[in-house]
C-alpha cells in the first residue's frame, strides 16, 4: 500500500506542483483577459493621474514661453475720456483796465463814447474745459531693458524643458510602481498554482492513506498528519486570494483598468541574462535627474542676470495719435516719442537682490555637484542589486535541484518503511518553498533590472 502511495506522490509531485512562469492558472475561462508587462505599462502610462498632471504642467510651461515671447513685440495701448464737470475746470476773471496803461486809456477815452469804454474795461470772467472728450492711442517698442526680455524667455524656455524632465521623472516613477505590482501579483499567481498542485496531491494521498489505515497497514496519525497539511494549504490559499484580490484593486486603479477579472502572462525566461554594466560617468549626463539639477543652474543664472536688468536703464521708442475737443474744437495730432528710465534708488534695494541671486545660483552649482556624486552612486548600488538578485536566482534554482533529490529520496525511503509520513510531508514542503522562493527571486530580478535601466537613463 505504501508503493501505492509513492507512485501517486510521484506521479502528481512531478506533474502539477512545478510552476511555470507566464502560463494561465488553472480555471481561467477564455473570456477572461490577459495583460503582458507591455499592455500594463502602456495603459499605467496613458491613464495614471500622475502622468496626466504631468503633461497638463508641460502644456501650462509652452503657454509661459509663448507669453514671454510676446514681450519683444510693442506694447499698444489705447486711451478714452469722456466728462462733464458742474463747472469750467479753467476758471479766471480778467479786468482789462489793470492790463492798459495810462497813456492807451486816456487814447481810448478821447477816441471812444463813456458807455463803449466802460464796456471794454469791465472785468470778464472766463471758464474753460467744463466738458470734452479725450482719446488716444500709444505703441511703445522696447529696444533696451537689460537683458530682461532675453533672458526671461530663456527662463521660460528652461521651465518647459524641466516639466518635459518631469515628465520623463512621472513615467519612470510610474512604470516602477506598475512593474512591481505586476510581479508582485504573477509572484501570488504562480504560488496560487503550486498551491493547487499541492492540493491535489495531498487529496490523493490522503485516499490512499486513508484506505491503508483502513486496512491495518498504515496508520492513524498519517493519515491526521496529511488533514493538518491540508488545512494549511487551504489556510494559506485563502490568503494568497486574498493578496492577489486586493493587488489586482491597486494594479486597476493605478493604470485606469476597467475592472480586476484579468489575468496577466509573463514570458518564459527565468535565466535572465545580465545586462551590460553602463559607464556611470557617461551615463549620468544622460539621466533626467542630473539634467533636471542641470536646469536648475541654468534657471538660477538667468535669475541672477534678470535682477541685474531690473537695475539697468530702459529704453524705448514709441507712436501715438490723440484726439481731444476740449476747447470746444475738434483738435487731432499724431506724435512720435523716446523713453528713458533710469533707476536710481533702485540700486540701493536692487544691489542686495543681485547678491542674494548670485548666492543662490552658486547653490545650484553645490548641489548639482554633490547629486550627481549621489546619482552616481545609486546606479552602483542599482547595479549590485541586479547581480545579487541574479545570484539569488542561481541559488533558487539549485535549493529546487537538491529538495527535488531530496524528495525523491524520502519518496524512496517511505516505499521502504524508513521513514515517517511526517519526513515525507516535510520534504514535499521544503519542495513547495523552494519553487515559491525562485518564483520571488525571479521577480525581484525583473525590479532590479528596471531599477537599473531607470537609474542609468536607458
Amino acid at each position: 500500500m505504501k508503493k501505492y502511495i509513492f507512485l501517486s506522490l510521484c506521479l502528481i509531485a512531478t506533474s502539477a506542483v512545478s510552476p511555470v512562469l507566464g502560463h494561465p492558472a488553472a480555471g481561467e475561462g477564455q473570456g477572461t483577459r490577459a495583460y503582458t508587462l507591455e499592455q500594463v505599462l502602456d495603459s499605467a502610462l496613458h491613464n495614471n493621474i500622475a502622468i496626466r498632471n504631468a503633461r497638463y504642467s508641460i502644456q501650462s510651461a509652452q503657454q509661459q514661453r509663448k507669453e514671454a515671447f510676446t514681450k519683444y513685440f510693442p506694447n499698444v495701448s489705447a486711451v478714452g475720456l469722456w466728462f462733464n464737470a458742474n463747472k469750467g475746470m479753467a476758471e479766471k476773471t480778467i479786468n482789462p483796465a489793470e492790463m492798459m496803461s495810462p497813456d492807451m486809456a486816456g487814447m481810448l477815452g478821447q477816441m471812444l463814447p463813456p458807455e463803449m469804454l466802460a464796456s471794454l474795461t469791465a472785468p470778464v470772467n472766463v471758464s474753460l474745459m467744463k466738458n470734452g472728450t479725450v482719446a488716444g492711442i500709444t505703441a511703445v517698442q522696447p529696444v533696451f531693458a537689460g537683458g530682461q526680455i532675453i533672458n526671461g524667455n530663456r527662463l521660460a524656455k528652461v521651465g518647459e524643458d524641466v516639466s518635459q524632465l518631469q515628465l520623463r521623472l512621472s513615467e519612470n516613477e510610474v512604470e516602477k510602481t506598475a512593474e512591481q505590482y505586476f510581479w508582485q501579483i504573477i509572484s501570488l499567481q504562480e504560488k496560487a498554482k503550486t498551491m493547487d498542485a499541492v492540493e491535489t496531491m495531498l487529496s490523493d494521498i490522503r485516499k490512499d492513506v486513508d484506505v491503508a489505515v483502513r486496512a491495518g497497514v498504515a496508520l492513524r496519525n498519517d493519515l491526521l498528519q496529511v488533514q493538518l497539511r491540508q488545512n494549511e494549504v487551504e489556510s494559506q490559499k485563502l490568503k494568497l486570494q486574498n493578496s492577489i484580490s486586493i493587488v489586482k484593486l491597486f494594479l486597476a486603479q493605478y493604470c485606469g483598468l476597467r475592472d480586476t477579472s484579468f489575468v496577466l502572462t509573463a514570458g518564459t525566461d527565468a535565466a535572465s541574462i545580465l545586462p551590460v554594466r553602463q559607464d556611470h560617468e557617461q551615463a549620468l549626463l544622460g539621466t533626467a535627474e542630473y539634467q533636471l539639477l542641470d536646469k536648475q543652474v541654468e534657471a538660477a543664472k538667468l535669475q541672477k542676470n534678470i535682477a541685474v536688468g531690473q537695475n539697468l536703464p530702459t529704453v524705448g521708442v514709441g507712436a501715438g495719435y490723440n484726439y481731444h475737443n476740449l476747447l470746444d474744437n475738434d483738435h487731432s495730432f499724431g506724435m512720435v516719442f523716446a523713453t528713458v528710465r533710469v533707476p536710481i534708488s533702485d540700486w540701493w534695494g536692487g544691489s542686495y537682490a543681485i547678491r542674494r541671486k548670485k548666492i543662490a545660483y552658486q547653490q545650484a552649482q553645490d548641489q548639482l555637484a554633490d547629486n550627481a556624486q549621489l546619482l552616481t552612486i545609486r546606479m552602483q548600488n542599482a547595479w549590485n542589486g541586479v547581480v545579487e538578485a541574479r545570484q539569488q536566482l542561481d541559488i533558487a534554482q539549485r535549493s529546487i535541484e537538491q529538495s527535488e533529490e531530496n524528495l525523491r529520496l524520502h519518496r524512496d525511503y517511505y516505499r521502504a518503511g524508513t521513514c515517517r509520513m511526517s519526513d515525507l510531508l516535510e520534504a514535499q514542503l521544503l519542495y513547495q518553498q523552494s519553487r515559491d522562493k525562485y518564483t520571488d527571486a525571479y521577480a525581484n530580478l525583473q525590479n532590479k533590472l528596471l531599477e537599473y535601466r531607470q537609474s542609468t537613463g536607458q
